[in-house]
């Protein structure tokens, strides 16, 4: 499925005055998919079918992301993304839900988990992302971007920068070329590059916010599974082996020659793992 053909089958609310791309698909108990950095909840689309067969799957590309407005003069804190999401699950009538993040969206939902974990919220999977600040190893790119030369940066950035970023952290089945061209759509949508500096203070924001986010997932008491593309340079199995020493009992689920975005690398292991970890609850 192309971006194209994912937007087609979505459509637009309002929120603070700003236009917020979504999808929802199937039926039964509600399934938030929250996506990462810097593409949309496209990624989702090679689990969405299967996904949709068993549970109501909703997703949103989040503020400054995707086909999501970008307004180049909005706050863009995690916060902020969490009380979108709250908007959109309030707009959908869900007050009980099952949550899947990757990447930044881990961290949205790591809010989430500090604001209303056990009375909202039944169960999680968390795929690759920053869970704990001090094992993130982000790239060269991010590390520019959130410099002070990060506005050059983003306006200097092409197709071929950042299609050699994402191969970088791939597992060990090359990406394809549509699948770089369709994320590369989703960032420059809107003249996207734009707030690209903005968005990436969410790393600053993990340091800052650190006892309260990492202490959403050590404190828990919902079920929640890690699945983890090993091979990932950002968040892969140095991220496992944190993961296992802070968190009591866990559950992880370790996906070899996957890279950061196991979703798209491999959605049938994805699918699975995640099924299964919903499906005893």
């Amino acid at each position: 499925m192309t971006p194209n053909e994912w937007r087609a089958g979505g459509e637009l609310f309002a929120w603070r005055g700003h236009q917020i791309f979504c999808r929802a698909a199937g039926d039964g108990d509600p399934l938030l998919l929250v996506h990462g950095f810097p593409t949309a909840s496209w990624d989702w689309s090679m689990v969405w079918p299967a996904l949709a067969k068993h549970y109501r799957v909703l997703a949103l590309d989040l503020i400054g992301y995707g086909f999501s407005a970008k307004p180049r003069d909005f706050d863009y804190t995690v916060f902020a993304q969490a009380d979108l999401v709250e908007a959109f699950l309030e707009r959908e009538g869900v007050t009980r839900y099952r949550l899947l993040a990757h990447d930044f969206g881990d961290t949205v939902a790591q809010e989430l988990l500090a604001r209303h974990e056990a009375t909202r919220i039944v169960s999680a999977c968390l795929l690759n992302g920053g869970l704990f600040p001090e094992v993130h190893r982000a790239t060269t790119i991010q590390k520019l971007l959130a410099s002070p030369i990060g506005p050059l940066i983003a306006r200097l950035s092409s197709y071929r920068t950042f299609a050699k970023s994402m191969r970088g952290i791939w597992g060990d089945h090359p990406v394809h070329e549509s699948e770089l061209r369709g994320m590369w759509q989703l960032v420059t949508e809107h003249q996207g590059m734009r707030v690209m500096p903005k968005l990436i203070g969410y790393m600053a924001e993990r340091r800052a916010n650190r006892a309260r986010w990492v202490g959403a997932i050590t404190g828990a008491t919902i079920p929640i599974r890690f699945i983890n593309g090993l091979e990932d340079p950002v968040s892969g199995a140095h991220a496992v082996a944190r993961y296992r020493e802070l968190v009591p009992d866990p559950n992880v689920v370790e996906l070899a020659r996957v890279g950061h975005y196991p979703q798209v690398e491999a959605p049938e292991a994805v699918t699975v793992a995640v099924l299964d970890h919903f499906g005893r609850r």
